[in-house]
C-alpha cells in the first residue's frame, strides 16, 4: 500500500472491527480498533493517499441490504481508535432478497481502487457457475449509491473457482483476480475495462482457502490463506 511500510489485514465477520498493520514477518505492529460494525468484512483496498477502504459485503445468502465500503483516512492509521466515513451501496440488478438460487450472484469478497473509484467483483453462489464474476465500479468517496456495471467473466465452474479478492498493480497495468483454482491476470485493457483485456491463468497447485491477494509490486503478489482445519494463515509471494 502506498505511504505504508505495513502489510494491513482484518478479520472476518463475526470478530471485533480491527485493522491489523503486520511486518513482513507477520508480527502484528499496529492494531487499530474501527468505529464501525463488521457485519462480514472481507476484502481491503487502498488509494495513493494512504487511505484504507474495507468491504464490508459478504452477502453469503445474498440478502443484505447493508451493504458498505468503509472509508479509514491515512492520518486515522495513527489513532489506536479511528473514526471513519462510510460508502453505502446497492446492485441494480438485485430485485429480491434473497433471490432464487439460480440468480444468488450478490455476494462479494474481492474489490480494489482505480482512478478515484472502487471495483467490485463478486462470488457466484450458483452451483454450477461458480467462476462467474460481475465487475461493478462504485465512486470511492462518502455516500449512498446504486453500483454500475462495467463486465462480467466466467472462470471455472467448480466451487474452488469462486472470485475471492482482486487487486490492481501499482502502475495501473495489470489486474489480478484470486480463486482458490488460479490467479487471473489481466493486463492490456482499455479504460476500466478490465475483464476485456487479456487472460493469463496462473493454476494454482496448492490447495488452501486463499482470500486475500495484493501487489506487492508491479510484478510481484502477495496472497493469504485463512486458517482452516489446522491448515492456512500463511502469507505467500508469487512473483509474475
Amino acid at each position: 500500500m502506498p505511504k505504508s511500510d505495513l502489510i494491513w489485514m482484518i478479520n472476518d465477520g463475526g470478530n471485533k472491527p480491527t485493522l491489523f498493520g503486520l511486518n513482513a514477518k507477520g508480527k502484528i505492529k499496529k492494531e487499530i480498533y474501527i468505529k464501525a460494525k463488521n457485519h462480514d468484512w472481507e476484502d481491503l483496498a487502498s488509494d495513493e493517499n494512504g487511505t484504507i477502504y474495507i468491504g464490508d459485503f459478504g452477502n453469503n445468502l445474498n440478502k443484505r441490504k447493508n451493504l458498505s465500503i468503509i472509508i479509514v483516512e491515512q492520518n486515522e492509521l495513527d489513532e489506536k481508535n479511528a473514526e471513519v466515513d462510510e460508502i453505502e451501496f446497492e446492485y441494480p440488478n438485485q430485485n429480491k432478497f434473497p433471490p432464487k438460487k439460480k440468480d444468488r450472484y450478490f455476494d462479494t469478497e474481492a474489490f480494489f481502487y482505480y482512478n478515484k473509484n472502487l471495483y467490485i467483483l463478486t462470488k457466484s453462489r450458483v452451483k454450477g457457475n461458480y467462476g462467474k464474476t460481475t465487475l461493478y465500479k462504485l465512486p470511492a468517496k462518502k455516500g449512498t449509491y446504486t453500483a454500475e456495471i462495467v463486465d462480467d467473466y466466467e472462470n471455472c465452474k467448480d466451487l474452488e473457482c469462486w472470485i475471492t479478492s482482486a487487486d490492481i498493480s501499482p502502475n495501473g497495468k495489470k489486474v489480478a483476480v484470486l480463486s482458490q483454482r488460479n490467479i487471473l491476470i489481466f493486463s492490456n485493457f482499455k479504460g476500466d475495462k478490465f475483464l476485456l483485456g487479456d487472460v493469463k491463468k496462473i493454476d494454482l497447485t496448492h490447495r488452501s482457502q486463499k482470500e486475500s491477494i495484493t501487489f506487492k509490486d508491479n510484478n510481484t503478489l502477495l496472497i493469504s490463506d485463512e486458517k482452516a482445519h489446522g491448515t492456512g494463515g500463511n502469507l505467500y509471494e508469487l512473483k509474475l
